[in-house]
């Protein structure tokens, strides 16, 4: 993309390949694209483990830590330590995927609701953003996060989102900003439109959350980072504004969250 670059603020590499040349082959499409840097998430310890050797592999990949609400049943005081000590690698630029999930229902709520908060509190105490995950918890996410908000200056975005505008005003109040999938491509999205339209491009950040969610046209397929142009096409289409500035918008609001 001449004069325009992207950051994939949430990937889950480890998902899309595990063979060392496909990854190669990915990063390397990603980059043709315009893609210049790649966050990839963990959504437990082995996952926040491979999530950071791969980002050593590459230079254009940066790793997030954490353990996701379905798999919150193997938190432990254990596994919070273990999150902290893989934090204070250069290469681990946030605290992730981590939050709640009433949609899945794999792990009780007060179970989520315990690791959601203690890992809230790593965050706060490795100075990392946190990365939110929050499918049908929206309200209870954000009443937890305000609740931290109130004492600490704590930094994040909602992944994947898919709110209404009432929500993401919420949101925004928190200072969080909020992130957009290959979702807002679908047919059927409209609410996520609307929402994308409120939401400031300098609060928006672009994702494509693979090996799910594949953009349209490539539905039903393994997504991965380079297909985040077609989410910067479809904000660009909402939001009345260039690929250019809608790539160069976002990419400097994750530079400036992640510390990239």
């Amino acid at each position: 993309m001449e004069n325009s670059y992207l950051i994939d603020t949430h990937a889950h590499l480890d998902m899309v390949a595990k063979e060392q040349g496909e990854l190669s082959q990915i990063v390397e499409r990603a980059k043709k694209e315009g893609v210049i840097k790649i966050i990839t998430v963990g959504i437990d310890i082995d996952s926040s483990k491979r999530a950071l050797e791969i980002s050593k592999t590459f230079d254009a990949v940066y790793a997030a830590v954490g353990i996701h609400p379905n798999d919150a049943k193997d938190f432990s005081k254990s596994a919070l330590e273990t999150l902290f000590e893989l934090s204070k690698d250069e290469k681990v630029c946030a605290w992730g995927e981590i939050g709640l999930d009433y949609y899945r229902d794999k792990t009780p709520k007060k179970i989520q609701i315990e690791a959601f908060e203690s890992q809230l509190n790593g965050a706060l105490r490795s100075g990392l953003p946190v990365i939110i995950h929050a499918r049908e918890a929206l309200d209870d996410c954000i009443s937890i996060i305000s609740n931290f908000v109130r004492k600490e200056p704590l930094r994040g975005v909602f992944h994947c989102f898919s709110g209404d505008k009432s929500h993401a005003k919420k949101v925004l109040d928190l200072g969080f900003y909020i992130s957009f999938t290959g979702v807002v491509t679908f047919q059927k999205a409209d609410g996520v439109r609307l929402t994308a339209g409120y939401v400031p491009l300098d609060r928006m950040l672009l994702e494509t959350d693979c090996p799910f969610l594949s953009p349209v046209p490539f539905r039903g397929k393994r997504n991965e980072p380079s297909r985040v142009i077609y989410v910067a096409e479809a904000i660009s289409r909402v939001k009345s504004a260039t690929i250019d500035e809608v790539s160069r918008c976002t990419s400097e609001n994750a530079k400036a969250l992640f510390r990239l």
